[in-house]
């Protein structure tokens, strides 16, 4: 397996520390607002990775913190006059929502910035014992001419930011290009006590925190948006390779943006579409396949068309799945691995092996549908089936169906049949609609036919 290091701008032979086992720490949510569709591009991105990093094999173990305080999630707690824990909690659960409609697993963990404080102020207490960090009137800065190597994982040299930094009003660092790792409190904020008084953490120096308290001092993979490699992920790299002296990660994935109209798809520029709304219109396997059918590192434009186009075809493909198992009467487990099997299997492994290479496996997936859908041969047709439903789908988390243990839908839907069906057989007509326009409103057509009522999506 071979993925891009944006560390080293190469593409490079995956090798784990341990064997068989890949740690990975991905940049989670501000939560002060709606996640935006641009939001979701990471979080579908590196779900699948994982999803296919456990296919091939590997125990992974995969953290996405939540910045559960910040200056946005502050000013909208003081707007509404309510605590900043009740606005991060709220958006911490529509997250959670959204996630799971968007089929997106949940971390093995997934840390909040309140709940390591302590661990902060142990970390900057280190860095000034080391002397990479300076005290300032209650604020902590990072010393930036300390560490020899930054602006590596960005490509920027020092001289250069240095020419381009500006100290802001209130900042009482000692040059421009110096970062906070410790914000003194101001009135109507929230605080915790240090040893440089009242104050709060900076945005930085909580992923470098929570990721290596759970994953280790030097872990595998630390992934996230291509907007977060500077300053965000660059600052991280500094103050933990200076804490720690030695590698922070030992690859850097990252994502290229989400843009609307041309411009990064973001909550201050109002140019963003909800995963709520978005997946109202468009469906989950609609989305994944948006993001999917470009490469993870190049940019996507947000198009109503593309999506549109994305929902046909998924919906086609789903159609084409269940009208096929549907004919197939008792369903007969699939156990036996053709030759063909096993070369389809080995060309969609070497897509993705490839730097990820959605877009090829997703055509692969496409072209196994149109064997469900054309091919003469009914094992052939079985097998394509089996291809798509229980090996490629569920790595895209699209075209899969429900794991084992999950939510039994169709159980749910078949006794609102069974009650529906009582209902017009007591002629209650108004509540017998009432279930079917409710069921209808969740994107659940029930449809009469002779042999009695089914069911679609």
């Amino acid at each position: 397996m071979k993925i891009t290091n944006t560390l080293t701008g190469k593409k490079e032979e995956f090798i784990p520390i341990n064997s068989g086992e890949v740690k990975i720490y991905v940049c989670g949510p501000t939560v002060y607002n709606f996640v935006h569709l641009g939001n979701s591009r990471p979080a579908i991105t590196f779900d699948a990775f994982r999803r296919y990093l456990e296919y091939c094999g590997y125990k992974v173990t995969l953290a996405q913190n939540f910045t559960d305080i910040d200056d946005k999630i502050i000013i909208k707690a003081n707007e509404e006059g309510v605590d900043s824990l009740e606005i991060a909690e709220r958006y911490i659960i529509q997250y959670w929502k959204d996630s799971m409609a968007l089929g997106i697993r949940p971390a093995n963990f997934h840390p909040r910035t309140t709940h390591y404080v302590d661990e902060i102020i142990d970390f900057i207490e280190d860095l000034i014992a080391k002397g990479y960090a300076y005290i300032s009137e209650g604020d902590v800065y990072f010393d930036v001419s300390s560490f020899d190597d930054y602006g590596r994982l960005s490509g920027r040299k020092l001289e250069e930011l240095i020419a381009g930094a500006r100290i802001q009003p209130g900042e009482k660092k000692r040059a421009p290009e110096d970062f906070t790792l410790w914000k003194a409190a101001k009135e109507n904020e929230p605080y915790w006590e240090s040893p440089w008084g009242k104050g709060r953490p900076g945005w930085h120096i909580e992923c470098s925190v929570m990721s290596t308290c759970i994953l280790g001092k030097t872990f595998d993979i630390h992934a996230g948006g291509s907007d977060l490699i500077f300053p965000h992920h660059e600052n991280e790299r500094a103050q933990s390779e200076a804490r720690y002296g030695k590698p922070f990660a030992r690859y850097w994935m990252h994502n290229g943006m989400m843009r609307f109209a041309g411009s990064k798809m973001s909550k201050s520029m109002g140019n963003f579409i909800t995963i709520k709304e978005a997946v109202k219109k468009y469906g989950k396997d609609a989305i994944r396949y948006f993001v999917f059918s470009k490469h993870y590192r190049s940019p996507i434009d947000y198009s109503e068309d593309l999506l549109q186009e994305a929902k046909i075809a998924v919906t086609r493909g789903n159609q084409i799945l269940d009208d096929f198992e549907q004919s197939l009467g008792e369903k007969q487990p699939f156990a036996k691995k053709t030759p063909w099997v096993s070369e389809k299997i080995t060309e969609f492994k070497t897509y993705l092996d490839d730097d990820f290479n959605t877009p090829k496996a997703l055509a692969l997936i496409f072209e196994m549908i149109n064997e469900v859908a054309n091919a003469s041969e009914q094992l052939r047709r079985l097998e394509a089936f089996h291809l798509v439903r229980n090996e490629f789908g569920p790595v895209l988390g699209i075209f899969d169906l429900p794991e084992s243990g999950h939510f039994d839908i169709d159980g749910l839907v078949k006794i609102l049949i069974d009650l529906r069906d009582q209902f017009r057989k007591e002629k209650n007509y108004k509540k017998s609609d009432e279930i079917r326009d409710r069921l209808m409103s969740l994107g659940i057509k029930l449809m009469d036919t002779p042999s009695g009522t089914k069911w679609s999506f």
